[in-house]
């Protein structure tokens, strides 16, 4: 498929797509008789694992790092598992981060509903002077 195409359907610009070829988070792209890049299909899966990556805040260095261990093929499994492992444990520890501040929202909003609930409720009462 044309850079275009696989614009479209990844949802990054053709712009990020040359950019992450440039850099070697995406593979060299075949190029057809006149030049312009052809990609094959199956890049479109590689592309949302490196979307979920970034979305999880890995860093670009460890982004390269992994595609370049993905390039070099077998034997190099245990890198990989080793480098989205420590990713993994980083994002926990975010998740746990993130679960802590919810509860703190929940707690202040519920203190909030409880105070305009006891003012409706008194509100509602009549007045005995």
């Amino acid at each position: 498929m044309k850079i275009g195409e696989l614009a479209k359907r990844s949802g990054l610009s053709a712009h990020t797509l040359r950019y992450y070829e440039r850099i070697g988070l995406l593979p060299q792209a075949d190029r057809d008789a006149a030049g312009r890049r052809d990609y094959d299909a199956s890049v479109l899966a590689w592309i949302a694992f490196l979307g979920r990556l970034k979305a999880t805040g890995m860093p670009i260095r460890d982004r390269l790092r992994y595609a370049a261990l993905r390039e070099q093929g077998a034997g190099t499994e245990p890198q990989r598992r080793a480098l989205l492992e420590r990713h993994r444990d980083r994002v926990r520890a975010q998740v746990a981060e993130q679960q802590a501040c919810l509860l703190v929202l929940d707690t202040k909003i519920g203190a909030y509903a409880e105070a305009e609930q006891r003012m409706k409720d008194n509100d509602a009462q009549p007045n005995p002077n």
